[in-house]
């Protein structure tokens, strides 16, 4: 399965219509201690930069394939919803969705993934045919 996506019109509770940014990822970015006190520095910052080049270029090539014509969302909902091929316990803050949330600013979804501006919900499921990310942007008003 390759990475997919599409941006999906919604009628919210209140009767507003908004867009949402839908897309999956066959696969599941590093836990963040792959990066934290292994190897030498130097190796640990050129895997991490070359990781974070391979989730800027998929998320990117997404939100190009869909068009996203809206400017940057100034306040956002990002929910990242993790399948694990495993039923293995994990912990949220290892998979914060920091090469997430960078490339989706980087691709021109989201002005600023700081607190002031995103709330993000993050989720842990398990799927052990077909272990994904799956991500949803939506405005927050």
């Amino acid at each position: 399965m390759g990475p997919e996506g599409h941006i999906q019109t919604i009628l919210t509770p209140n009767g507003k219509i908004e867009d949402e940014l839908r897309i999956t990822i066959p696969d599941i970015p590093p836990s963040n201690n792959k990066y934290m006190g292994r190897g030498s520095t130097y190796t640990q910052a050129f895997q991490y930069q070359a990781e974070k080049k391979k989730w800027q270029s998929v998320i990117g090539w997404l939100v190009r394939e869909q068009k996203w014509a809206q400017n940057p969302l100034k306040k956002a909902v990002v929910e990242i919803t993790y399948f694990f091929k495993d039923k293995r316990r994990r912990d949220p803050d290892n998979y914060s969705g920091k090469f997430i949330l960078d490339s989706l600013v980087r691709a021109g979804v989201l002005q600023d993934d700081s607190f002031g501006n995103i709330e993000l919900i993050l989720k842990g499921n398990y799927d052990k045919k077909n272990p994904r990310t799956e991500v949803r942007v939506r405005k927050n008003e």
